[in-house]
């Protein structure tokens, strides 16, 4: 995700195919990549190419993700986009200290796309959905093998989101989730 024509490319293909074979427009898109290097460190101690790396993958990918992909489903008046952030991200509440600066800021970044996304538009009265989630210290590549919750657990409240029934008139959007509770930015 790196470069982003090609990434741009991919997802025109994967618009293409879907209306080629039948299946219609995009109903869920959930973006859930992202990018965390040992070497990053503090805001001042991290190098050039680290910076942009992170940021690219991470905050840039769900730029150019959204835009590409969101536009036939709001004009379908349906549609969820579910964006994984982290608890690093938040401006607020626990992992609010200091370090990792790419990953934080490429997350707050996520966080605020969201937040703006919903403002900017109105999804929700039309429909559709876009929201946040902090999945925890998972157990993957990134999390490595002894972080406290699985995949499984992490990705329990996308799901959620993406299929959970929503009411426009009580229901909001741009949000940020974890465990299935809204969270402060």
């Amino acid at each position: 995700m790196a470069d982003s024509e090609k990434f741009r490319q991919v997802l025109k293909e994967i618009n293409l195919d879907a209306a080629t074979n039948g299946l219609g427009i995009l109903d869920v898109l959930i973006l859930a990549h992202g990018v965390m290097s040992e070497k990053m460190s503090k805001t001042l101690r991290t190098d050039d190419a680290e910076w942009r790396r992170t940021l690219s993958i991470n905050l840039d990918a769900v730029f150019t993700a959204v835009n590409e992909l969101a536009p036939a489903m709001t004009e379908a008046r349906t549609g969820r986009v579910v964006i994984y952030s982290a608890c690093l991200g938040r401006m607020s509440g626990p992992g609010t200290h200091g370090g990792l600066a790419p990953y934080r800021i490429s997350k707050a970044g996520v966080n605020a796309f969201v937040k703006n996304l919903s403002y900017e538009t109105g999804l929700g009265a039309r429909g559709f959905l876009v929201d946040a989630i902090c999945p925890g210290h998972c157990r993957t590549d990134m999390g490595g093998p002894d972080a406290p919750r699985s995949a499984q657990e992490g990705a329990e409240t996308a799901i959620w989101l993406a299929t959970r029934e929503f009411d426009p008139t009580k229901d909001k959007t741009g949000l940020l989730w974890e465990d299935r509770q809204i969270v402060d930015w």
